[in-house]
């Protein structure tokens, strides 16, 4: 049996992806679901800068082509495997696509209790959710109801994302935040998870007319980033206080910026560095201030649950900056990688 998916046709070249992109109808159906998984119809799915990523090739993963993205995705289940409540039939879900897996034990190895947990994904170490279905193990779902399968789609990764950072960043009602690069999709979440919190949002971003878009969506201050260095506007925002939390994906470009951002003891939390990984830091500012530096990545089953839970009751939603026939699937990654979006870019199924 054969099936519908949006296929990276072989490895892309930096700033090019979307050549390789091609909507196909002849691709494999996947194997019924194993024990423990269940298989989903899908009904929209999501870009993430995954999407960019895998295509371009993983430093150290041994990817091989043609393969298929997508972190997230919004879909029926039409089947369970063995083991797994046939009460799942007919459900509208989301899923986590952050796979936790098992610790190593060597006979010498220390107390595992501070090890952060290992995950692989679902659309970067395996065949992801650009496709009509797709198996995923049942701990990774959760029910969305009747929800919008656009809004759902858009939810899952970048709110989880987003959520983890602002668990580790120990974010407080009444909170100074910064949030960097508003308009990707773990921006514009960290924007509406801090604006639930009860905390005061700035955030910033090379293009005024996001900066505008967020004021609208509840942000208290937007600085243009035009290169330079822009923590004194953000220190005049707070009377020369600083802020209490940083949450940035920029990486390299902003990162002095960042950190001359923060008030005494605030946290600089980062889950990504699109402009460069490789960043020079002020050492003196981080012990004199007492400031903690903190990495975050995606989240555990029990996070996703909690983070959706916020989605179905309505106290937090996406943002979506456009959606796409899956057919138009090249398209819908041009614009992507022209960084030209706020929020999240979407492909419908049906």
């Amino acid at each position: 049996m054969l099936m519908r998916a949006v296929i990276f046709e072989k490895q892309a070249k930096p700033d090019d992806v979307a050549s390789v992109v091609r909507a196909v109808e002849d691709w494999p159906e996947p194997a019924p679901p194993a024990p423990g998984e269940v298989q989903i119809r899908t009904l929209t799915s999501a870009l993430n800068h995954m999407d960019l990523w895998v295509p371009m090739g993983i430093p150290g993963l041994d990817l091989t082509y043609p393969r298929i993205g997508g972190c997230d995705a919004c879909g029926t289940i039409e089947a369970v495997g063995k083991g797994v409540d046939e009460g799942w039939i007919g459900r509208r879900v989301v899923f986590n696509a952050a796979q936790r897996q098992p610790e190593r034990f060597f006979p010498d190895d220390p107390t595992g209790a501070t090890l952060a947990p290992n995950y692989e994904l679902i659309g970067e170490h395996t065949d992801g959710a650009h496709r009509e279905r797709f198996c995923v193990p049942v701990g990774s779902i959760q029910d969305v109801g009747d929800a919008d399968p656009i809004d759902a789609a858009a939810f899952g990764l970048v709110s989880l994302t987003a959520y983890g950072m602002l668990r580790k960043a120990g974010v407080r009602p009444g909170h100074f935040v910064l949030v960097t690069g508003i308009g990707g999709g773990v921006a514009t979440s960290a924007l509406a998870l801090c604006k639930w919190m009860g905390c005061r949002v700035c955030v910033t971003s090379r293009h005024q007319w996001k900066i505008d878009r967020a004021m609208e969506l509840g942000a208290a201050h937007g600085i243009l980033d035009a290169g330079e260095d822009w923590s004194r506007d953000v220190r005049k925002w707070t009377n020369k206080r600083g802020v209490d939390v940083c949450f940035d994906s920029v990486g390299k470009a902003i990162h002095q910026s960042c950190i001359a951002s923060l008030a005494r003891g605030g946290t600089f939390v980062t889950c990504g560095n699109t402009s460069g990984p490789v960043a020079e830091t002020h050492l003196g500012r981080i012990f004199w201030s007492q400031l903690r530096i903190v990495g975050s990545t995606m989240g555990t089953n029990d996070e996703f649950a909690e983070v959706v839970s916020l989605y179905r009751t309505q106290h937090i939603r996406p943002v979506i900056d456009s959606v796409h026939h899956w057919k138009d699937a090249p398209k819908a990654w041009a614009h992507l990688e022209k960084a030209q979006q706020f929020g999240k870019i979407v492909l419908k199924w049906d």
